[in-house]
């Protein structure tokens, strides 16, 4: 059964600090692979007192988008988890080089605990058992960031994960299913700033018109105004649906009609 739980589902800086909602990353399990992707603070707690348990020992990849702490903080917990501490080398880590070089967020000792470790590029494609991922194009972000898209047969996954709006990310992350990382309310005044607001998100959906769009990753002004009364909105506007995920959500590609042999329409 393919689906996707919704970990945490905290973005920007002052929700992760608070525990306003966890930061615990998102858990794909698709084709037989089980890949969790950008483990913030907590995400080892979190996954263990799921329930049905996420079982860290199961797992097959950790993915980093890039190497902010929301995204990167308990990722040497995951791995030394996924390898039973290191008795057992296992698995596969994915990152942007700048996470695993000069100022690595990944400790040296726990890379040597994974089967391999393979950088992410723009344009690059990677294997976990039968599913294959890519990274199409490189984010406007502060460090080295990536958002990726997952092939599954006849179906296709993108996650749009931290960066500025610019249109060529519309034709990138063309699928099925699209998930973007929705942090702010409103455009940032400081240019700087650079993540997706509500209607960057608006944008993304309209122009790639997937089957089901879910929003996660919010900062504190998007949590203050209900996602969920957001996201029904942009459904009844786009005529798409358009799902706020929730702390600890589990996303059933098939309850969807999102199966793989689902012929995209």
């Amino acid at each position: 059964m393919d689906y996707i739980k919704f970990v945490g589902t905290a973005g920007a800086r002052f929700v992760v600090a608070r525990q306003v909602r966890a930061s615990g990353g998102t858990w794909y399990c698709l084709a037989g692979a089980n890949v969790l992707v950008d483990p913030g603070p907590g995400a080892l707690v979190k996954c263990l007192a799921s329930r049905p348990k996420l079982d860290p020992s199961k797992l097959d990849a950790v993915v980093l988008t890039h190497k902010h702490l929301d995204h990167s903080g308990d990722v040497n917990a995951i791995l030394e988890a996924m390898t039973d501490g290191g008795h057992r080398k296992r698995g596969a880590l994915f990152a942007p080089p700048d996470a695993i070089g000069d100022d690595p967020v990944v400790f040296k000792y726990v890379r040597d605990y994974v089967e391999r470790v393979e950088e992410l590029r723009e344009g690059g494609s990677h294997q976990v058992g039968e599913l294959r991922f890519s990274t199409p194009i490189r984010h406007q972000h502060s460090v080295d960031a990536y958002g990726l898209k997952l092939h599954l047969p006849d179906l296709d996954i993108s996650l749009v994960a931290d960066t500025a709006f610019f249109p060529e990310l519309i034709e990138a992350y063309r699928a099925e299913l699209l998930i973007i990382n929705t942090v702010l309310l409103e455009p940032p005044r400081n240019p700087s700033i650079q993540h997706l607001c509500l209607n960057d998100a608006r944008q993304l959906i309209d122009g790639i018109r997937p089957k089901v769009a879910i929003l996660t990753h919010f900062g504190m002004a998007m949590i203050r105004s209900r996602p969920r009364e957001l996201a029904q909105q942009l459904t009844e506007e786009l005529g798409i649906e358009t799902i706020a995920a929730r702390d600890g959500m589990k996303f059933d590609l098939a309850e969807h009609g999102l199966t793989a042999d689902d012929d995209p329409e």
